[in-house]
């Protein structure tokens, strides 16, 4: 019975991220950086002051560093360190390349959707401010459209309750402390319909269920408050682990680069696999780029309108540090960690192929590399779980037009879903991710391509008057 449901996701995966969807999101990803002349590239630096730098007196609920960092407490998570390692596994090594090239363009995406966000969000009676796709679509194309955001909105909530939000992430977390305390699995506990369980991840889903349901309460300002403290300590714990394994083992580096653009077109057989073919390389690379980066998808725009910004401009730039981060460092640094060690040949599969990288590549004890990847991925996931109830919340508040009891229950069974997490099977658990963030991100694209003319003109209009003098921010450098 597993096995043909299984077989089914993986059949309905296939078709929703068929090469129609690749081609949309990364052909959208090119229109916005061809027509704003490579923006991502010439305001860089200038994104990355903004990013620390926050705006005075603008309207929103947060500062747009603290927007930025619950924007990243949902896309920093186990994409990055197992999203990697599985695309890397069923696509090769080539499937890094091809999540690089798509979080370049996808800059650009990032950027419009934090723009729109902004131009398009609205505040409501009780001073929250609310934006995203929804909003875009359905004051940007008009309200013919209206159909068309109510799809976004509903697979959101599907997505933060059954997919990239919830059962992914706890599933990455209990994964990782079962591996790190019982790899043995000695001793079990028996979970009535589920399952024999090793005591570790029985321990650790109650612990953060525990955990998630006493931040969720505090709703966006402590989610954010939340974020703004761990998100920059849990990104550079990372990075430094990561650099120090790619400097011990630095005359493996031109190789790993070399085999990557190699197999992105010419891909090898894998172990236990036939040789797939460069389409089998993007698929999986630019799957798992949207998972961990989001771009296109249409998540971090709802974070972005929450922003304390009166520029839309600054808010898009600020938001596209986040696809920079996430992904061009990041995701990088875990694939160029997986490749130089050949934890891709191992057969190992999720966090584990990750984990025999950083015991393998680091210069500590096994011991202490497997703690450490286990306490970021810790970090990382449980801050996705806290970014997505938010975006999940923001869309079903959408739907029901911000009555309040819908969004209890939602929390409640946002909660419930954290627990049963650690009992999916993995394959399942990424399989139903990815349909969901598909289905979010055909009406966000759909949106892209026909606003992409507010997003040039708002763009040159606000670098024109910047030019002039005219903005109060006096900060940018061309």
């Amino acid at each position: 019975m597993w096995s043909k449901i299984n077989n089914a996701l993986e059949a309905i995966d296939n078709f929703v991220w068929g090469p129609p969807l690749m081609v949309l999101i990364i052909l959208g990803g090119m229109l916005l950086t061809f027509r704003l002349l490579f923006l991502q590239v010439r305001k860089l630096p200038l994104a990355l002051k903004w990013m620390v730098k926050n705006e005075e007196g603008g309207e929103g609920e947060v500062s747009s560093f603290a927007a930025l960092c619950t924007a990243l407490s949902a896309t920093i998570g186990t994409g990055n360190i197992v999203g990697v390692a599985t695309a890397i596994c069923a696509g090769g090594p080539g499937a890094l390349f091809w999540m690089v090239l798509a979080a370049f363009f996808g800059m650009a995406t990032k950027y419009a959707e934090g723009l729109l966000a902004v131009k398009y969000r609205v505040i409501d009676k009780e001073g929250h401010s609310l934006g995203g796709p929804f909003y875009y679509i359905e004051k940007g194309m008009g309200q013919g459209w209206k159909w068309l955001a109510k799809i976004f909105a509903f697979f959101g909530v599907c997505a933060g309750l059954l997919g990239i939000g919830t059962i992914t992430q706890v599933n990455g977390i209990s994964s990782a402390i079962e591996g790190f305390f019982d790899p043995g699995v000695k001793s079990t506990v028996h979970i009535p319909y589920l399952g024999d369980y090793s005591w570790a991840v029985v321990i650790s889903s109650l612990v953060l269920t525990v955990c998630v349901a006493l931040v969720l309460i505090g709703g966006i300002k402590r989610i954010s408050n939340v974020a703004q403290v761990v998100v920059p300590f849990m990104a550079v714990a990372y990075v430094v682990f990561a650099l120090i394994l790619i400097i011990v083992n630095i005359t493996e580096v031109p190789g790993a680069f070399a085999t990557i653009v190699k197999e992105a077109f010419v891909p090898k057989a894998v172990v236990g696999g036939a040789a797939g073919t460069w389409i089998v390389a993007m698929q999986k690379g630019v799957a798992r780029g949207i998972f961990s980066n989001e771009a296109g998808l249409g998540s971090a725009p709802i974070a972005a309108a929450a922003a304390q910004t009166k520029e839309p401009v600054r808010q898009g730039l600020v938001s596209m540090t986040g696809t920079f981060i996430d992904t061009i460092i990041i995701c990088t640094m875990t694939g160029l960690s997986i490749v130089i060690t050949g934890a891709y040949k191992t057969g190992l599969e999720g966090v584990d192929v990750t984990s025999y990288a950083f015991k393998e590549g680091l210069p500590f004890p096994e011991q202490v590399s497997a703690c450490v990847l286990m306490l970021c991925l810790v970090f990382f996931a449980f801050t996705t779980i806290l970014g997505w109830d938010y975006y999940s919340e923001r869309c079903l508040e959408y739907l029901t037009k911000g009555k309040k009891k819908p969004l209890i229950i939602f929390r409640w069974l946002y909660i419930i879903a954290v627990f049963i997490g650690p009992y999916m099977t993995v394959a399942a658990v990424w399989t139903i991710a990815n349909i969901l963030n598909g289905m979010m991100a055909i009406p966000n694209m759909i949106a892209l391509f026909a606003l992409s003319g507010v997003v040039v003109r708002e763009t040159k209009k606000f670098f024109d008057k910047q030019k002039n003098g005219e903005t109060e921010d006096t900060a940018a450098e061309e």
